[in-house]
């Protein structure tokens, strides 16, 4: 029987390395499609923010207000270039048209005294962004407007606790102009995606390999509807051979080949790109093989709905292609929500996931959680086609 299996899959090997359009969807498109995309995207993974000034025009003596311009002044601590300049209110938006300023603040008369009540006088606050202003601009109006926001929260929590403590007013003016000298506190933190190490070029690379491994692991699964209606699989099964044979060569030529075209392109992108890393290959090589495993038992479902081969070849088809954006072949999505964590759970999805921690410096033991989705994800699949009523015998 284990000879009849290696003539099966070998003689399916040479078959699929003679095939030209094979080589064209497991080798040439995917590294392709990612070559052209790191060229397009290139620079997003290193955006450095240009210098601004920011017109301040603030009610003098007032500490609240201070505080605000004091934040701005503190921001180039925090590797944001900005240049604070002090200007009157009316001033202000002549500024920023004539592009002296890229960000007009305009804080209004009484600013403190409304905190000190306990009113919430953000919403009076003008923040005008010149059109030249770019990136750098949005950040500071949106570091303005939300300093802003929680001075004004401040306040009302102060006005709050106050009226339950049964505070009198120059108790509570001595604790808002305690907080109202206070300068809110800003911080420069970096984020990525949880469990993600990966660089934008090689989350690209993985996405696009990913997505293109279910055309590989296809086309050679799904030739047995082909053989099918040319009677070849007829003449296999008249053999003295066990029936699930036939089927478990496709599946071993699947894997073997996919591991082989996934393992190339990962090897390919970290060779000719710039950027790329996938960290220790000892680590790489068992989650290859678990998503290429994962990915071939989704064509046993196909061989079980479809009718005929161009069935096969449009469920393929949506299948691959639904799997690779919701895992992030063409750009990454949030995984806030049940919803995401669902769609998160496919091949492509994993694959990137395992490859960031591998390229973080992860071993085996950080890619557990990993290889057990791509274990459940494979037996879900394989009894999902167990189960399904057949609508043609091709397995």
């Amino acid at each position: 029987m284990a000879r009849a299996l290696l003539t099966l899959v070998a003689h399916d090997v040479r078959q699929h390395l003679r095939d030209r359009s094979m080589l064209l969807f497991a080798l040439v498109i995917p590294l392709a499609l990612a070559f052209v995309f790191s060229l397009a995207f290139a620079g997003l993974d290193d955006v450095e923010l240009d210098p601004v000034t920011v017109a301040v025009a603030a009610p003098e003596g007032d500490e609240p207000a201070a505080a605000v311009t004091g934040t701005l002044q503190a921001l180039p601590e925090q590797a944001l270039p900005v240049t604070v300049l002090t200007a009157v209110a009316e001033e202000v938006p002549a500024l920023v048209e004539a592009g002296e300023a890229g960000v007009g603040v305009v804080l209004p008369e009484g600013f403190g005294a409304a905190m000190s009540g306990g009113a919430t006088p953000g919403s009076d606050v003008i923040v005008r962004v010149g059109p030249d202003a770019g990136l750098s601009g949005d950040v500071v109006a949106d570091i303005v407007r939300s300093t802003v926001a929680q001075m004004d929260a401040d306040a009302a929590a102060l006005a709050a606790t106050a009226e339950r403590a049964d505070l009198s007013e120059q108790e509570l003016g001595a604790l808002a102009q305690e907080l109202g000298q206070s300068r809110p506190e800003l911080a420069w933190t970096s984020s990525q995606v949880r469990g993600e190490s990966l660089s934008l070029t090689s989350g690209i690379v993985s996405g696009q390999a990913g997505m293109f491994l279910f055309f590989t692991v296809g086309f050679i699964v799904l030739t047995l509807l082909t053989e099918r209606e040319w009677g070849i699989l007829g003449r296999l099964r008249s053999l003295p051979l066990p029936r699930w044979l036939v089927p478990a060569a496709k599946a071993v030529v699947a894997v073997l080949l996919g591991v082989a075209s996934t393992s190339t392109i990962l090897l390919a992108g970290t060779a000719l790109l710039d950027g790329v890393h996938f960290g220790s290959w000892w680590v790489v090589l068992p989650l290859v093989v678990a998503v290429v495993v994962a990915a071939t038992s989704v064509m046993f479902i196909i061989l079980k709905v479809a009718r005929t081969p161009e069935q096969a070849s449009l469920a393929l088809s949506v299948i691959a292609i639904s799997l690779g954006v919701a895992g992030g072949s063409f750009f990454r999505l949030p995984v806030d929500g049940w919803v995401a964590q669902v769609v998160q759970i496919n091949p492509v999805a994993a694959l990137g996931r395992g490859l960031g921690i591998s390229a973080g410096g992860g071993g085996l033991a950080d890619l557990t959680p990993v290889l057990l989705t791509l274990i459940a994800f494979t037996a879900v699949a394989l009894l999902v086609a167990r189960v399904l009523p057949s609508r043609k015998d091709a397995l």
